[in-house]
């Protein structure tokens, strides 16, 4: 798919804010200075070229440059088979279930993927950021039923078909537009759907290889079922959700006179299936109940004889200790009719619905013959008791109907004897963040079932299978011919293999869609049967494995566990070194989003009101795996920050112009010029390894600070007065390119137009994207940091003190002295506050440290002292305590005080000449 078939429509989702707009706040704006609105007093074209002149207009520059790095694929991928996979950053990206709009989900997870693949391509160059469409199976055949009102079964399959298709293209146009609106740096050249002849070829490939490689088979064996799909699922489509029920007391009769009693009670609280009971257990050490074991036991209302046997698998903790067997309730069931050979019947259908074996419940759904037996079971008397309960019901997830368990002939993945294997895989991955493991771990370790993949469907994958119509041989497909449906095309033989017979039966099921969305690393890949030297190669192999899998904690069973079975068993290896696996987004009061509780927040409103950097600044605002609440305050500061970014590289263009090209180093620094360059260092160095461990929320916070409290507000302060000087312009033009690339992975749009307007020669020639540029490296600048720190600390402070006494900011302060380490910086404090005498502290200047305040916690004071509470007030209103510094406690009224009781506020005064000002580091007297 070419880029310009899906080139973003600037008429869809508007990406900007109509408070963040043309203004021109000072650039030491607090962060916390109000939310005063801002007006739109100037419009952009959006064909003018990048420039710093007026305010930020984010509509016109998001969309501007969101359709820009589409047309000019800026963030394409081309592929070398002998690149070295080492000089590849490759992501495993998710593809999306075509079946609805974008949610707050998509937004978080697909910016938090957008964050690791701008810092990658800015370190490492060379970056594969695809994107797949998931449009094949139930979901996309829910979603066409719902969008055009209809129901499958009543078309033909191809027609259904086509359908799905065309009702899926218009929701992945929607979609692929508001993907783009979000500035994600996908490459567009390089996207796939599920369904797509390509995939399909691979999905076929990977059931053949797997046949022959006898990790599958197909069997007639009971099976997960939901009956509103009416299809089986595997186990990992299968949830317990909490339910309304009933437990039941029923009497069974025992036939003969070998025990002691005429009947027994059985609790259940699915009535409904007596008429499939086909025996009754109980525990090997229950001894109430031994005497039933190797009793007949006959059913009540339906009246057929069924054996009584001693299991272990038997609750004997649960209802009365005895449980009846029947084709099928759960798992116990199952293995109990696998263990003892016991008989099937068969008492509900496909739909859930009861079959003839029901006698007169039959045609009754299953909910409608429990209410029914029920009030038969009480009239005849069989019916004891009946109480109300909650209990947990498995569901299928994708429609929340409460599963059945029916025998059936599937196919399946074998992977229960693989287990370990999986779980050695999963170690071999780098888990972000870490504890994410144990989910996996779990997972595996509780699986029961091989892994189902077909599916009594319509829109779906085929599997490339023939029957034999007289003894069932399997015919498979050659996988030159591939992809292949078995309605409309011939089996590759005349006459089965194994018995002669020229008839065969087609496999109208399909796969389950994860048994194709599992192979997302080898069909980005480009894997595929080599004919010629018959074996399996891959186009671009140099993507093999992946670095990274970005999903979500819910599809750990699903996605990720099976994408590291089917990988692993087609190619030996992990297909991915690493996995980042985002949380959920919940509403403000830390509560799921649901649209029962009418908490939901959608994303086009959010990109309505708010620029898209923005809502990046918001998504990097929790800790990689975390969930947590959205909140408007995130938004805004991300707005505040946009409008600083903007404001400050005004102002450094103004004090610092820029020359075409590098900056060139003046052949001496001031010691603060070299300081900020130090501390910027110090920075890079940082957020590169924040970066590289997926720590954007704590990259974020570390180069906000460091942006707005030591550049903007202190730096560029002390910069107003010194634009001439060499030193201080190459300091600023530095920092700048630097902060720019830095802010770049967060906040693309408002980087590009920046970086174009001041150092790229505007948009009249090709690109120079700040995207596609080297991430920044530490320059090896060295300075005394804490004593910088320390003079910007008392720079901050004078500033303080002159506003304080309605001073002029170049108001002359005849005399200063500070102790404190501020070694190297004395001349940056004179000249940039004006002190006409600057003295050093060798010693603290005589400051007296008296005990202002102590306060008590008296919710823990008052159990713990009872009515000593009073002498210990007196104690301390007279000054009769004494406080221990080295133990933490307070002494008074005869008793000692733990310091999680009491709190000291302590007050510090200068006896000497002049006012005296603290700051963290330093102590400042001004004469």
């Amino acid at each position: 798919m070419s880029a310009t078939s899906i080139h973003r429509a600037t008429t869809g989702i508007s990406n900007g804010s109509q408070s963040l707009l043309h203004r021109t706040d000072d650039v030491s704006t607090t962060p916390d200075s109000g939310g005063e609105s801002m007006s739109m007093d100037a419009q952009t074209d959006e064909d003018d070229e990048p420039s710093l002149e007026g305010g930020y207009d984010p509509d016109a520059v998001e969309a501007r440059w969101q359709d820009r790095w589409v047309d000019e694929e800026t963030y394409a991928y081309e592929s070398d088979p002998k690149r070295d996979p080492n000089t590849v950053y490759a992501i495993d990206t998710p593809p999306p279930t075509v079946s609805g709009s974008l949610h707050m989900g998509h937004l978080y997870g697909h910016t938090l993927q957008d964050f690791a693949a701008r810092f990658q391509r800015m370190a490492d160059g060379d970056v594969l950021f695809p994107f797949g469409y998931d449009d094949n199976g139930i979901a996309s055949e829910r979603l066409t039923e719902k969008e055009l009102d209809i129901r499958h079964q009543d078309y033909e399959r191809r027609e259904f078909q086509e359908l799905c298709r065309e009702v899926c293209t218009e929701y992945e146009a929607e979609f692929t537009e508001k993907m783009q609106g979000l500035g994600c740096s996908i490459d567009w050249s390089n996207t796939y759907k599920t369904i797509e002849p390509r995939v399909q070829r691979v999905s076929q490939l990977s059931f053949l290889d797997l046949y022959e490689k006898g990790r599958e088979y197909r069997k007639k064996a009971p099976a997960i079922w939901c009956p509103e799909c009416e299809t089986a699922i595997s186990q990992v489509e299968m949830e317990d959700d909490e339910r309304h029920s009933h437990f039941n007391d029923i009497a069974f009769d025992i036939v003969g006179d070998g025990a002691d009693r005429d009947e027994f009670i059985i609790s259940t609280t699915r009535p409904e299936l007596i008429p499939a009971c086909v025996a009754v257990f109980v525990h090997p050490d229950d001894e109430d109940n031994q005497e039933l074991v190797g009793e007949t036991a006959r059913v009540p209302i339906f009246g057929h004889e069924v054996p009584i046997i001693a299991d272990d698998r038997v609750d004997m903790e649960k209802g009365s200790g005895v449980v009846m067997c029947c084709t099928f309730g759960d798992q116990n069931d199952i293995e109990w009719y696998q263990a003892y050979d016991l008989p099937l019947r068969v008492a509900i259908d496909e739909s859930a619905t009861m079959t003839d074996l029901a006698g007169d419940y039959e045609g009754l759904s299953t909910e409608e013959a429990r209410e029914a037996i029920v009030e038969d079971l009480d009239d005849d008397g069989y019916l004891r008791d009946r109480w109300e309960i909650t209990h947990a019901v498995g569901v299928h997830e994708r429609c929340d109907t409460p599963v059945e368990f029916r025998v059936s002939k599937q196919w399946y993945v074998e992977i229960l004897d693989h287990k370990e294997e999986y779980l050695e895989a999963g170690r071999e991955m780098d888990w972000y963040p870490e504890k994410m493991f144990t989910r996996y771990k779990h997972w595996i370790e509780g699986l029961e079932w091989d892994w189902l993949i077909s599916r009594q469907r319509d829109s779906g994958i085929p599997f490339p299978v023939w029957y034999c119509a007289e003894c069932d041989h399997e015919i498979m497909a050659a996988k030159e011919d591939l992809p292949v449906d078995p309605l409309s095309d011939e089996p590759p033989v005349d006459s089965c293999p194994e018995c002669g017979h020229d008839e065969f039966v087609v496999e109208e099921d399909v796969f389950d869609t994860w048994a194709t969305s599992s192979l997302t690393p080898l069909i980005n890949a480009g894997w595929d049967w080599d004919e010629a030297d018959e074996t399996f190669r891959m186009e671009k192999p140099e993507l093999y494995p992946f670095d990274l899998r970005p999903q979500g904690h819910d599809i750990i069973s699903f996605w990720l566990f099976h994408t590291v079975v089917k990988c692993y068993e087609h190619t030996g290896e992990v297909p991915f070194d690493a996995t980042m696996i985002n949380g959920h987004i919940l509403d403000e009061n830390r509560e799921k989003m649901s649209k029962s509780k009418g908490n939901v927040v959608r994303p086009d409103r959010v990109l309505s009101e708010y620029p898209v950097d923005a809502v990046r600044f918001w998504a990097a605002s929790a800790a990689v795996g975390d969930d947590f609440p959205y909140q408007e305050k995130d938004l805004r500061a991300g707005e505040k920050l946009l409008r600083k970014l903007w404001n400050a590289s005004k102002l450094v263009d103004t004090l610092a112009p820029a020359e075409p090209g590098e900056p060139e180093e003046p052949a001496e620094l001031e010691p603060i010029d070299r300081w900020l360059l130090a501390e910027l260092d110090d920075a890079v160095d940082e957020l590169t390894a924040q970066f590289e461990d997926y720590e954007f929320a704590k990259a974020r916070d570390r180069l906000r600070t460091f942006f707005w409290n030591t550049f903007c507000d202190d730096y560029l302060e002390i910069a107003k007065g010194r634009e001439d000087n060499p030193s201080t312009q190459y300091a600023l033009r530095t920092a700048h390119r630097t902060f720019l690339e830095l802010w770049a992975p967060f906040l693309p749009h408002v980087t590009e137009e920046i970086w174009q307007a001041v150092y790229a020669g505007g948009s009249a020639t090709a690109l120079d994207s700040i995207h596609t540029r080297d991430w920044p490296a530490p320059q090896g600048y060295e300075a005394d940091l804490t004593a910088g720190e320390t003079a910007l600390e008392v720079i901050g402070a004078l500033r303080r003190y002159k506003s304080e006494h309605q001073l002029p900011l170049n108001a002359d302060l005849e005399s200063v002295a500070v102790y404190g380490p501020i070694e190297g910086f004395e001349d940056a404090i004179q000249n940039v506050m004006h002190v006409q005498d600057l003295t050093v502290l060798e010693t603290e200047p005589e400051v007296t440290t008296e005990v202002a305040s102590i306060d008590l916690d008296y919710s823990t004071l008052g159990p713990k002292f009872g009515s000593k509470v009073g002498d210990i007030d007196a104690g301390l209103e007279s000054g009769e305590y004494e406080i221990d510094r080295d133990a933490d406690v307070l002494r008074v009224a005869g008793e000692e005080l733990d310091d999680e009781l009491f709190d000291v506020e302590l007050e510090r005064t200068y006896s000497g000449e002049g006012d005296m000002i603290e700051t963290e580091s330093a102590v400042v007297i001004v004469d």
